[in-house]
């Protein structure tokens, strides 16, 4: 049960509240999106809650990453090995890799620009729109939260952020690819023999193909949450506002432009 349901009097709605999540638009820089596409493809859709072509991009990049050996090519590239780099990559596979990189980038940075102007408009029309939602398996609601809160559980597992701030689909699919991580990468092995101080073991336990993909995924997990933990508490704020405007405020007060 929704206390709004979106029609069709509004050409464009700022927000939707589901028992899923809230999704909203709201200003971006492209630029910091179509990062986000290069540094790992799905992630600038998903910041951008394009969630099917994120996760189409997303699992596409693991896959072709894989195949082609571009991570392991990239370890031997840190270390100065160039001539292994070079063996270590399947070119069958690069080939496929770079169009499809390419687009992932730029299709974020498109998206961002024509959701810029979209906000612009829904911010003008400012019609009103869902802000509680409640189901047979979830409660969903506007509130304010604490963006540090979203870091650090971001931090301590990729996902527990976008549950702290109901965003259920984007945490399902993040905490579900982090266990993946973990498992094929042999990371918690790995820590485990460090802690006993058996650090070459360590070392050679480690599959560097499947650890690479953490730095990306840990920023993308901690960025998205306090991004959107942000945003949320402006969009609570917002509804507040509106809220208080339409029922209490005199319908002949106004503030003359110009004058404060």
């Amino acid at each position: 049960m929704k206390n709004y349901t979106n029609d069709n009097t509004a050409r464009r709605y700022i927000a939707h509240v589901s028992i899923f999540g809230t999704t909203q638009i709201h200003l971006r820089n492209p630029y910091i999106i179509a990062w986000w596409s290069a540094a790992f493809p799905g992630f600038g859709h998903l910041l951008l809650s394009k969630y099917l072509r994120g996760f189409v991009l997303f699992i596409w990049e693991v896959v072709i990453n894989l195949q082609s050996n571009i991570n392991v090519a990239m370890i031997h590239s840190f270390q100065g090995d160039i001539d292994m780099a070079k063996e270590a990559l399947n070119t069958r596979w690069l080939l496929i890799y770079i169009p499809v990189y390419i687009f992932a980038i730029w299709d974020s940075y498109r998206t961002t620009v024509d959701l810029n102007k979209i906000y612009l408009l829904a911010e003008r029309e400012n019609h009103t729109f869902n802000f509680f939602s409640i189901g047979a398996m979830e409660i969903n609601y506007l509130d304010k939260r604490n963006p540090i809160m979203s870091i650090l559980w971001s931090l301590f597992m990729p996902g527990l952020g976008q549950l702290y701030i109901h965003r259920i689909i984007v945490a399902f699919f993040i905490v579900t690819w982090t266990v993946v991580f973990f498992y094929y990468s042999h990371l918690l092995e790995a820590i485990s023999l460090l802690f006993l101080g058996e650090i070459q073991k360590a070392t050679n336990t480690l599959n560097p193909a499947w650890l690479l993909f953490f730095p990306s995924l840990y920023g993308f997990a901690t960025y998205d949450a306090y991004i959107n933990t942000v945003e949320n508490n402006k969009l609570a704020e917002k509804e507040q506002k509106n809220f208080l405007e339409k029922t209490y405020q005199n319908p002949e007060f106004y503030i003359e432009k110009g004058k404060k």
